[in-house]
């Protein structure tokens, strides 16, 4: 597959345009003394133009389960080449929840996932080579103002996991999925809008994104035009406006059955306060993508079990757990999967059955069922966040109950996924390097 990588980004090479112009990085952009919010929504609600009214609500979770399972082999597993022969993480090609995005001068408006486990922003440009046909025209750069190519000597390009050069100094990317799936193209600079929740638009000039001339995938949606990368990564959209932000975002996600909008917040509006807070420490790990956390522990009703540190190469033992909004379910380690189910029989003292789609592990004949328990993660700094009942246990088919947590591979550390931060505000604070989370009920704010 890389070597179908870089022949397309040697075809790019030879065609790229010359560039007259070294951008900038990180320029400032008139934000909203209060900070802003926008939309966003989960692929399978009403409010996305990807819902299938078809589909059961069962057929949904399945899907968001299946999707979850592979995006989890990939960050535990996934790797690609990079073009001086390096190793670097794959990004995955797949996300939970959209979001709408301006490019350009005049603004053209994309739909694209928004990922907190990935870092770059890019969308399918004109002229295409080959890409995955879309319902709604692409993105023409010849047609925006102020769009430029990035050149090779700016300093993002080589924060790319796998660049080449052009003989006309043009920056190129090459981003391979898990699933094979791949996107190649050049990176530029354009203004990036984002339509405020309070009808006035917030825009950013010198935004640094990936324009795909060779894009396909079996993931695809003919309505979704790319991704906006929320990663911890110097590409990621809110390292990039990290000045004009202050380093602050955060989002209030809805479950996937929601028929309401969650938001995702910017600036002083995204700050996370007042009574209920609670606030952890990001810990740094192997690939500044991650927002990995420190769990201390996790409990059943009134039964803590205490989680251990990572011993995955390259992590600190404290940086045991990453939150990532892309993930449904969350992965903690065999052991504490099965101590928890443990508890988790006491408490319910319900019958055992089967998921019929065989995602989720622990289950239970709803009928049976004469109590659920809460479920805590116990994070460093005494950030005891309660998780709501109604996504810690979900209804996967008639009369099936099960626990929305998996069992990951020892080596392995977790993932807390996004059923688990449902209806809590959590709040990202780059500067200061922390999480806060704070139970918030996501559909009136």
């Amino acid at each position: 597959m890389w070597c179908l990588i870089s022949y397309f980004l040697f075809i790019l090479a030879i065609a790229s345009v010359s560039v007259s112009c070294v951008c900038s990085f990180n320029k400032h952009a008139e934000v909203p003394e209060e900070g802003f919010s926008v939309e966003i929504f989960h692929r399978d609600s009403p409010k996305s133009p990807l819902y299938n009214s078809k589909e059961t609500p069962y057929q949904r979770l399945a899907r968001a389960f299946r999707q979850s399972d592979e995006r989890a082999n990939y960050h535990f597993s996934g790797n690609s080449v990079s073009s001086n022969g390096s190793t670097s993480g794959m990004i995955f090609a797949s996300g939970a929840y959209l979001m709408r995005i301006s490019v350009g001068t005049p603004p053209f408006q994309i739909l694209a996932f928004a990922d907190t486990g990935s870092d770059l922003i890019w969308t399918q440009c004109l002229p295409c080579v080959v890409c995955y046909p879309e319902a709604n025209p692409l993105f023409d750069p010849t047609k925006s103002t102020t769009y430029t190519y990035l050149p090779c000597q700016n300093n993002a390009c080589p924060l790319l996991p796998a660049y080449a050069c052009s003989p006309k100094n043009v920056c190129l990317y090459g981003y391979i999925y898990q699933d094979q799936s791949y996107t190649v193209g050049n990176m530029g600079t354009d203004t990036l809008t984002l339509a405020s929740t309070t009808g006035r638009p917030v825009s950013f000039p010198a935004g640094i994104f990936g324009c795909g001339r060779n894009n396909t995938g079996v993931w695809y949606s003919n309505l979704v035009s790319g991704f906006v990368g929320l990663g911890g990564g110097p590409l990621s959209l809110v390292w990039q406006m990290e000045v004009s932000i202050g380093g602050k975002f955060s989002h209030c996600l809805l479950p996937l059955l929601n028929k309401e909008s969650g938001t995702l917040n910017f600036g002083r509006d995204a700050t996370v306060s007042g009574p209920g807070v609670f606030t952890t420490p990001i810990i740094p790990g192997d690939k500044p993508t991650f927002y990995y956390l420190n769990l201390l522990a996790i409990s059943v009703a009134n039964t803590k079990i205490n989680y251990p540190p990572s011993n995955r190469a390259g992590l600190s033992p404290e940086a045991n757990i990453f939150i990532d909004s892309g993930t449904t379910y969350t992965l903690v380690p065999q052991d504490i999967f099965t101590k928890l189910s443990l508890e988790i029989d006491k408490v319910t003292n319900g019958q055992r059955t089967r998921d019929p789609n065989g995602y989720l592990p622990l289950c239970y004949n709803a009928r049976t069922l004469i109590n659920l328990p809460n479920i805590t993660a116990h994070f460093k700094g005494g950030a005891d966040v309660q998780l709501n009942l109604a996504t810690t246990f979900i209804q996967v088919a008639d009369g099936v109950i099960c626990l929305t947590f998996k069992p990951s591979n020892p080596l392995y550390g977790g993932i807390f996924g996004n059923l688990a931060q449902a209806n809590l505000l959590v709040g990202f604070n780059l500067v200061e390097g922390t999480v806060s989370f704070k139970q918030t009920d996501c559909s009136k704010i």
